[in-house]
């Protein structure tokens, strides 16, 4: 695999809410900073090798951030509030409430949360294939 770019989220290919999200996430990131993995594919493989704190279970988001000479995952909420540091405001200045409480709670509620969405926002047969001018963007 070639060079894997800076910041990569990770997400469930098959989870309604979670391609939903992605989608929401491209209209936002006007910089085309962040570039997406599904969990079950070869990208999240690979990361996962380097990474063995990704976990193979899908009920997670992960945010993998790349510096020179090194890579950090965040997991969960962590993932959540880094991603939304990299949007334009006002999506921004929701990074600084995960500081309003512990990162426990703020984990538990997104697990409450994760446990549910295929039952509110359903489950895809497959992967989908992002639009042409958008594949650039998403890694296999």
């Amino acid at each position: 695999m070639t060079q894997l770019p800076a910041q990569i989220v990770l997400y469930d290919g098959v989870c309604g809410f979670c391609n939903r999200s992605v989608r929401w996430l491209i209209e936002r990131d006007a910089a085309a900073r962040l570039h997406y993995a599904a969990l079950q594919g070869e990208t999240a493989a690979v990361l996962r090798a380097r990474h063995p704190e990704i976990p193979t279970e899908l009920d997670t988001i992960v945010f993998v951030e790349a510096a020179p000479g090194s890579e950090r995952v965040f997991l969960q909420s962590a993932a959540i509030f880094r991603v939304l540091g990299e949007l334009r405001a006002p999506w921004r200045w929701l990074a600084p409430l995960r500081f309003l409480l512990p990162h426990a709670l703020w984990d538990v509620a997104y697990r409450a949360f994760a446990r549910r969405r295929y039952r509110w926002f359903g489950r895809l047969d497959a992967c989908p294939i992002p639009p042409a001018e958008l594949r650039a963007r998403f890694l296999g």
